[in-house]
């Protein structure tokens, strides 16, 4: 999961002040890269890591000062050092992170709460933060227009950035304009994995795409089946038949589904109802065989994924499942392509 997901759910739960730590520039190599998130909230609870485990214990001291002061603040941790004479006590990284300290407050907290329902609602986000004006809430700007925090204009790459960035990515970090230093990052909505098909093997998926970040759901003809105490770790489970459920759930090019019904006839009707859908991912579990038996013309097109998951020679439905979800990331994360802005 993307740390922020996490961290804005423990700003909503949370009883008083507390501060986001946020990586905002990496020279060299680190554990973490920018726009990784953290929440250290007043009362010492933590959310998210910003490293292995070698930055939070410095990160927090310096976050006291920031919740006394209720002022942003920059700080940067020097890694490449594997000596002792600095604060990184030998991490040897080689790598220099440059980290921001918001506070929220009550002043404060209503702008993140309002990110948070905008990505609940599916919306892509940009954040524009000043890093010269500290006293200036970050500006936020959605997909749809919505703009909440500064009430400064926005500037035209920030609108261009929003608009052009690749599916689930664009670039995070700092750059200066017109004198003025600034830290831009991009909020993803949780991609939706959609799983035609409760059989036994739906529930290993269900929890390591869920661990991974995804927002599951299952859909099944069988009540049976298609239920919480069957598929715990789902976040929704829709009954129906492909006919009713597929055009329910309004799919789309950010979407990730899976055909694994284990009946012939039954994969037959979904990958019909699916193939001309604009999806992020579409995967057939079985043999390439057997899925290009599903289309009229004997032959599954290119983009279908066939057999799904990476070739791990993954044998159980745990083992499955885990190589499942390896390749819903790596598809997620563009991997082998260049992000751009």
């Amino acid at each position: 999961m993307e740390s922020y997901h996490a961290v804005l759910e423990a700003i909503a739960a949370a009883p008083g002040d507390g501060v986001l730590a946020m990586i905002i520039n990496v020279e060299g190599s680190a554990y973490q890269k920018e726009g990784t998130c953290m929440w250290i909230g007043a009362n010492g609870e933590t959310v998210g890591l910003l490293s292995g485990g070698c930055l939070e214990e410095a990160v927090a001291a310096c976050v006291r000062d920031a919740l006394a002061s209720r002022e942003a603040a920059a700080v940067s941790f020097d890694l490449r050092n594997e000596d002792d004479l600095t604060w990184g006590q030998g991490a040897g990284c080689n790598g220099l992170v440059r980290v921001w300290l918001e506070p929220v407050t009550d002043g404060t907290k209503p702008l993140w709460l309002a990110l948070k329902r905008a990505l609940d609602r599916g919306e892509h986000v940009l954040m524009a933060r000043s890093l010269s004006n500290r006293h200036e809430p970050p500006f936020f700007q959605s997909e749809t227009g919505e703009r909440f925090g500064s009430g400064r204009m926005p500037r035209p790459e920030w609108t261009e950035w929003l608009r052009d960035a690749p599916l689930f990515r664009g670039w995070n970090g700092s750059y200066e304009a017109d004198g003025e230093e600034f830290y831009v990052q991009h909020f993803w909505p949780k991609p939706r994995l959609v799983m035609f098909g409760a059989g036994p093997d739906a529930p290993p998926l269900a929890a390591a795409a869920k661990a991974a970040g995804f927002s599951v759901t299952v859909s099944d003809w069988r009540p049976a089946f298609c239920q919480k105490a069957h598929v715990p770790d789902a976040d929704r489970w829709v009954v129906g038949f492909p006919h009713e459920t597929v055009p329910a759930l309004r799919l789309n090019e950010r979407d990730f589904v899976i055909v694994m019904t284990h009946q012939f006839e039954r994969d037959r009707e979904l990958v019909s109802l699916l193939a001309d859908k604009p999806l992020a991912y579409l995967g057939v579990l079985g043999p390439r065989r057997r899925t290009d038996r599903l289309f009229p013309s004997g032959s599954a097109p290119p983009f279908v994924r066939s057999p799904v998951g990476l070739s791990i020679g993954a044998r159980s439905p745990h083992e499955i499942a885990i190589s499942i979800t390896a390749e819903l990331i790596s598809v997620l994360r563009g991997h082998g392509t260049e992000a751009d802005r």
